[in-house]
């Protein structure tokens, strides 16, 4: 099974926190770790933008990712959420069998 890593920012830590609950009660995701205090600098509508944001890095599987996607959308307070995964490559085993295990179902 292919394993993944998704990046989604949010406008502060309450969010994230609410988000990552949602994601790993769902079991969409095995672990949300929140990243406080980053800076964006942006496109948006025409102008560039900049805001401080939380980031969630979240791990889950191929399987799960768009279960995944679907929850960060309906859930998420942005118009347009960043929503990105990369394949995880490598990796300890024991830490990739943990992700696949705690998303079973």
């Amino acid at each position: 099974m292919k394993n993944l890593i998704f990046y989604v920012t949010v406008p502060n830590f309450e969010d994230g926190k609410r988000l990552a609950r949602i994601l790993v009660e769902s079991k969409a995701a095995a672990c949300v770790n929140l990243i406080k205090d980053i800076s964006s600098i942006y496109h948006w509508k025409g102008k560039i933008e900049e805001a401080s944001e939380v980031l969630l890095i979240i791990k889950t599987s191929e399987k799960k990712s768009e279960e995944l996607i679907n929850i960060v959308n309906k859930n998420h307070s942005y118009e347009l959420p960043e929503c990105v995964g990369v394949k995880i490559e490598d990796g300890s085993k024991i830490y990739i069998d943990w992700i696949n295990e705690a998303i079973s179902n």
